[in-house]
């Protein structure tokens, strides 16, 4: 586990990675990085992937278009 803190940067707030978590998540300066929130309302971080960032984007679209039958369908 790592213990990230959270800094100003500019008029924003940002969190340095260490080296080591760096290194595991294959990741270099300037690379982006995916953070998705899970149902228990933690965040999970990845490397960014063309292929999921598109996934993402559909499953926003459809989450979007068809909201109403996605929330009665949870009601179930």
């Amino acid at each position: 586990m790592y213990e990230l803190k959270v800094r100003a940067v500019g008029s924003s707030s940002g969190v340095l990675l260490p080296k080591e978590m760096m290194i595991e998540l294959g990741l270099k300066q300037g690379d982006s990085v995916f953070a998705t929130k899970a149902p228990d309302g933690s965040f999970r971080i990845t490397p960014f992937d063309e292929g999921f960032a598109e996934q993402m984007k559909v499953a926003e679209e459809v989450a979007s278009d068809y909201r109403d039958v996605l929330r009665a369908l949870a009601k179930r």
